[in-house]
């Protein structure tokens, strides 16, 4: 046990200590999740901007739910100057101009945004539509039924949180270890390490808890942004699946780190090869955006990748309410594919440099 904390310690000071090593590990992917959550936070959320001249009776005379949930999609601001609405609307300020002519309710609207235009339209019509309702008495001769289905979508925070999140985990795995073992098997420390009387297990176990350690502060850090009012992720009920998820991530991306370690002679190769094998798998595995307009073939490969799993199990853990069912599967390929790699790069280490 003395073994195993004095080695753990060195292990977490080492990387303490590197400056470069903190920024990438634990500070650039969380740079990325602040900024991509902030220049996506209002995606797929955009009001129309409706300006309104004078008094028109059905938007005056709506009761305060009603006028509520027209919020949502239309923002109203009142003005006297007709004119100079008209002209917001040609040169694209301004979605719509309305006012009311006796009981004629006119609209304007720039044809540029055609979806915008449509929008306009279509809550203006059923306005009208309700307000002669209303003033008949009479009952609509047709009737419209609408149910909500289940919203398969996601908002952009709770597809960039477990994506980046896999992809730091997978930044501090393979960059700590590769660059690690490289530093000590120039120091001689490996040397001394493999000579010295004492069992290999702690040596292994003292990386796999620094990694397991590094790869668990950045989930804190991450969910703990994320969470904040102003991004807004909502956690599902499992969310601490997680935890295990990140653990087996962690494992398997340790692997990978292994393996570069194992082959590079030098830290800057180390570096180049970690860089060439992450930064393509995270593009791949949809990390940073989704994959559904990707041709099959990337599609194909992706597939295979550990990032896209854990990923994917994270994103119905955290924000699909999946459970158990979409946790195991992961956690069970990420530990093979560790447990393979492990083994491969068991065969190629070499305690000393050649």
């Amino acid at each position: 046990m003395r073994t195993f904390l004095s080695l753990s310690r060195a292990m977490a000071l080492g990387l303490l200590r590197d400056r470069a090593a903190v920024f990438f590990t634990l500070l650039f992917p969380v740079m990325f999740l602040a900024l991509f959550g902030m220049l996506f936070k209002d995606a797929g959320q955009e009001r129309a901007d409706i300006v309104q001249i004078g008094r028109v009776q059905i938007l005056d005379s709506l009761p305060a739910d009603a006028r509520k949930a027209l919020a949502e999609v239309m923002e109203v601001d009142r003005s006297s100057d007709r004119a100079q609405a008209l002209k917001d609307v040609r040169d694209g300020d301004t979605d719509a101009v309305v006012w009311q002519d006796g009981d004629t309710l006119q609209i304007r609207y720039s044809a540029a945004d055609p979806v915008a235009a449509g929008n306009v339209r279509g809550i203006f019509a059923s306005l009208v539509d309700k307000a002669n309702v209303d003033a008949t008495g009479q009952p609509p001769a047709y009737r419209l039924r609408g149910e909500q289905v289940e919203d398969e979508s996601l908002e952009a925070i709770q597809f960039f949180t477990p994506g980046l999140l896999s992809w730091a985990v997978a930044m501090g795995a393979v960059f700590g270890t590769a660059l690690g073992l490289v530093n000590w098997r120039k120091k001689r420390i490996l040397r001394r390490l493999w000579l010295a009387p004492i069992s290999p297990v702690p040596v292994i176990a003292a990386r796999i808890g620094t990694t397991v350690a590094i790869a668990l502060v950045q989930t804190a850090i991450f969910l703990g942004i994320a969470t904040l009012p102003y991004y807004g992720l909502k956690l599902s009920a499992d969310w601490w699946l997680a935890v295990p998820l990140v653990v087996c991530g962690a494992l398997a991306f340790m692997s990978v780190g292994l393996l570069v370690g194992a082959w590079a002679k030098s830290e800057e190769a180390a570096q180049g090869l970690a860089q060439i094998i992450i930064l393509p798998m995270a593009f791949l595995s949809g990390a940073f955006f989704p994959l559904d307009a990707a041709p099959g073939w990337v599609r194909t490969i992706s597939e295979a990748l550990p990032m896209k799993h854990l990923a994917t199990a994270l994103e119905s853990v955290l924000s699909r309410g999946g459970g158990w069912g979409d946790a195991l599967p992961a956690m069970g390929g990420l530990l093979l594919f560790a447990a393979v790699l492990t083994a491969i790069a068991a065969k190629v280490f070499r305690w000393e440099a050649a």
